[in-house]
Order: C-alpha cells, then sequence, then structure tokens
C-alpha cells in the first residue's frame, strides 16, 4: 500500500530476496541482528544513564528550570534528522545514514559532559538528537529491507530485548559515576561504547545491502527538507515560549505554532492529526504512547530525589523495572499467533501505561512506600512493549517497500513530535507551579525540591493522555 504521506519517491515496486526460512539467529540473520541490536544496546544504556544523572546535571549546572529542555531539546532536533534520514535511506541505502548518526550521536555526548552551562548542555543534547534521528529511521529501514515481514515481530521483540541489560546495570553505573566521580563522566565515557557497535554491524550491513535491490538514488526532497526544518524550529520556539510564560512569550508562541502546525501537516500522513483509519492512525499513536510515557520518565528520577531524598542510584532504579518489563511486552506480541490480537494488544498497551503513570504520581504521598514507583513502571512497560512494537509491526504491514524509509520517518517524527509537545508541556506546568524556583532547587533538602503540585500535573496529565490513546487505538483497522 502506498501512504498518503507526501514523498517523491519512484512508484515502481522494490522486490525483496526470498525468505530462505529460520528465525531472526539463523545463519543468514545471526550477524546483523546482532549488530543492529548492539546498536539499541548503545542507545539504551545512554538513555538510562542520563535519566539517572540528569537530576544532579541540572543541579549543579544551577539549571533547574530547564530540567524540561534538556529533554526536549534532544527531540527538537531529532525531528529535523528524521525526515533527512529517512529521504537519505529511500535514496543512497541505510548504511551512510545509520554510521553518520553514530557518529554524531557521539560527539553530542562530548559536548554535553563538558558543558560548562546549561544551555551549552541542552546543545550538546540537541546534538545528540541529530545523530539519533538518523540512527534510528535508518534501523527501521534495515528491518523492512532484509527481514521478510514473518520475521519482524521478533526483530521489534530483539530491539526491546536490548533494553534489558541498560535497564539494570545502567542506573546502577551512571549512579555511582555520578556520585564518585561526577556526572560528566556519565556523558563522556559512552562515546567510547560506540566502538561496540560499528565493530558488529558493519561488515553484516555491508553484506545485508549487497543482497538487496539498489537504492533509486537522486537528490533529497527540498521541500520535505525545508518542512523538517520548520518543524524542528518551531517546537523550539514553542518551547521558549512555554519558558516564559509572560506577554513576551506570546510572540516566539505565535511563530512556533505558524511553522510547526503546516510541517507537521506536510510531513504526516493526510489525516493523521484527525486519526484517520488506517496507517495516519498508527503513525500518531506512536507519538501519543512515546510522548505520555516518556514525559511522565522524564520527571521520576528528579521526584525521587526532591521528593522522597533518593540517591541518583536509587533514582534511577526506579526506572530499571519499565526497562524489564518493556521487553517482556515486546516478545508477548511477538509471539506465535500474536498477529490476530494486534489491535487489542495496543489498546491494553496504553491502559497500562496510563495505570503506570497514575502509580508512580502516588509516590507523591508520603505513606506510600518508594518502591510502589518501580512497581508501577514495571506494569508501563509491558504496555509500552507491546503498544509501541505493535505499531512498528503495523507501520511496516501499511508500507510499500519503496515507502519504507519514508513512513518509518514518519513514525518516528510522531514519536520525536510527541515526546517535544509533551515534555514540553510538562516543562511548562513544573515550572509554572514551582518547579523551576530557586527554592525548590534547594540543594539536596529531602522534600525541598519541586513542588508536589507540579510533579502531581505532570502526572495526570500523562495519565490523561495515555487513555486518550487507548480510545483511539481502534481505528488502526482499515475501513
Amino acid at each position: 500500500m502506498t501512504t498518503a504521506s507526501p514523498t517523491s519517491v519512484d512508484p515502481a515496486p522494490t522486490v525483496l530476496p526470498a525468505d530462505p526460512g529460520g528465525g531472526v539467529l539463523s545463519g543468514r540473520y545471526r550477524a546483523l541482528t546482532l549488530g543492529i541490536v548492539s546498536v539499541v544496546l548503545l542507545l539504551a544504556f545512554e538513555a538510562t544513564a542520563v535519566n539517572t544523572a540528569m537530576p544532579q546535571a541540572a543541579r549543579q549546572l544551577h539549571g533547574l528550570g530547564l530540567y524540561a529542555f534538556a529533554f526536549s531539546g534532544y527531540f527538537t532536533t531529532t525531528l529535523f534528522a528524521l525526515v533527512v534520514s529517512g529521504q537519505w535511506c529511500d535514496r543512497r541505502g541505510p548504511l551512510q545514514p545509520l554510521f553518520t548518526g553514530i557518529v554524531v550521536f557521539g560527539a553530542g555526548l562530548v559536548v554535553a559532559g563538558s558543558a560548562p552551562g546549561m544551555w551549552v548542555f541542552v546543545a550538546g543534547r540537541a546534538i545528540q538528537g541529530l545523530g539519533g534521528g538518523l540512527v534510528i529511521v535508518a534501523l527501521y529501514v534495515v528491518v523492512g529491507r532484509a527481514y521478510p515481514e514473518r520475521l519482524r515481530p521478533a526483530v521489534f521483540a530483539a530491539f526491546s530485548s536490548a533494553w534489558v541489560l541498560p535497564s539494570i546495570i545502567g542506573p546502577v553505573v551512571s549512579g555511582a559515576v555520578t556520585q564518585h566521580l561526577g556526572w560528566r563522566w556519565v556523558f563522556l565515557a559512552v562515546p567510547a561504547l560506540i566502538l561496540l557497535p560499528l565493530a558488529v554491524m558493519g561488515p553484516a550491513l555491508r553484506r545485508s545491502e549487497r543482497s538487496q535491490p539498489a537504492p533509486k538514488g537522486g537528490e533529497l526532497d527540498r521541500r520535505r527538507t525545508v518542512l523538517a526544518a520548520m518543524a524542528a524550529l518551531g517546537a523550539g520556539l514553542l518551547q521558549y515560549a512555554g519558558e516564559r510564560r509572560d506577554l513576551v512569550g506570546l510572540l516566539p508562541a505565535a511563530a512556533g505554532a505558524a511553522l510547526l502546525l503546516p510541517a507537521v501537516l506536510g510531513l504526516l500522513p493526510t489525516g493523521t492529526l484527525r486519526a484517520a483509519r488506517g496507517l495516519p492512525t498508527v503513525i500518531l499513536l506512536r507519538g501519543v504512547a512515546a510522548g505520555a510515557f516518556f514525559a511522565a520518565e522524564a520527571f521520576i528520577p528528579l521526584m525521587m530525589v526532591t521528593q522522597r531524598g533518593l540517591s541518583p542510584t536509587l533514582a534511577g532504579l526506579t526506572l530499571t523495572s519499565g526497562g524489564l518489563s518493556w521487553a517482556l511486552g515486546s516478545w508477548l506480541q511477538g509471539r506465535p499467533g500474536a498477529e490476530r490480537y494486534r489491535e487489542a494488544m495496543i489498546r491494553v498497551g496504553f491502559v497500562l501505561t496510563a495505570v503506570a503513570i497514575a502509580g508512580a504520581a502516588l509516590v507523591l504521598v508520603p505513606a506510600v512506600p518508594t518502591w510502589a514507583a518501580a512497581v508501577a513502571w514495571g506494569v508501563g512497560g509491558i504496555g509500552m512493549g507491546m503498544a509501541v512494537a505493535s505499531v512498528s509491526v503495523l507501520m511496516l504491514k501499511l508500507s510499500s517497500p519503496e515507502d519504507a524509509g519514508a513512513n518509518s520517518a514518519s513514525l518516528q517524527m510522531s514519536d520525536a513530535l510527541g515526546n517535544v509537545l509533551l515534555i514540553g508541556l510538562s516543562g511548562v506546568l513544573f515550572s509554572a507551579l514551582g518547579g523551576g524556583s530557586l527554592a525548590a532547587a534547594h540543594e539536596g533538602a529531602e522534600g525541598g525540591g519541586a513542588s508536589t503540585g507540579a510533579f502531581a500535573a505532570i502526572f495526570l496529565t500523562m495519565t490523561g493522555v495515555a487513555l486518550l490513546g487507548a480510545l483511539v487505538s481502534g481505528r488502526v483497522r482499515r475501513a
């Protein structure tokens, strides 16, 4: 099926190689699977490490008021990189954007780790977003080009499994490094891990690409590239306006909306924002799921440090259960016979995510034990594993081979846009309700961090967003 996404691809169908049989770790696919999973492993370790180190970094850089920017800045530049990567993959194949993205991602880590102030730190995170956007679309295209449809659910389950080890050791290692060596080394040490995926995946990917039809070549679509730049700039202006919360902020808010809305309408499949049946709803749900879950997750370690007095290590470990159970949820959706329940798994996944976010908010009540947040996040991980992997499978199923890059980019753009808007909204709520005030940043005082109301507003809002996703999920089925 050719999507309604505005692409300039050759309509001629791409003929994929015959399916030789076997699983994702059979002889034909083993090296490729291990290679691309190693890239996901790198991204996963960085994400878990950053979540643990971020509260300390923001406090030492006197930038607690910009805490949300450190997360949303990453996804803002990702918006641009996703579109560029999708076109680059369709025209040149996935190798160039993949390896370029890994290098840029490492450079962003170095900038963030050596930042003298919070704004430079945010800039480093933005550079990471450029690299991450290039990488993730290229990985999806590799899956679409190299694996037959029957193996794709298992590959996405392997992606989720790659989060297990980082979820276990990431918070412990990052917390120990943050406490004993300083948060900077969490960022400066991760680039060394780039050597592993480069060494493992390079030969396997090149062999895989030699067996694929040649990319069509040609130049990038200038219109889509300009729209991607408009989306990133518009999202950044909206975030800036949200942080100001004054009359002066109305001007960048209006400019941001004027740039973002037409860009999103031009880049995503027609009908995405109104949840049209089929692929548009699939694309929309990816952003709803990611935005709700990660907006809440970004503030959980800060809540545990400032409201309950936990160390960075223990605060980071609160999220470990989510990474572990995410792999379980993704494994469940990849089991034989699960395809017939795809729509139901998406709906149940959203409901479990809503329950988890609401459960995490209960830890704001002093009588509730801190481990309740870890239990809640374990429930949310199962829901996200089921919903996100199922959405990815449906996207590829509803895409023709020649549209795989553009539609993978649309899926990831929805993911990034959901993160930008909902983390940005969380940042506005956080600052408006006292989270970013000087008193709220009082060094190390238990309960002396951000106000309880700020955290409660964030979690309850994201619970509502997840429930909205559950209501819309029935529209993934084409009419």
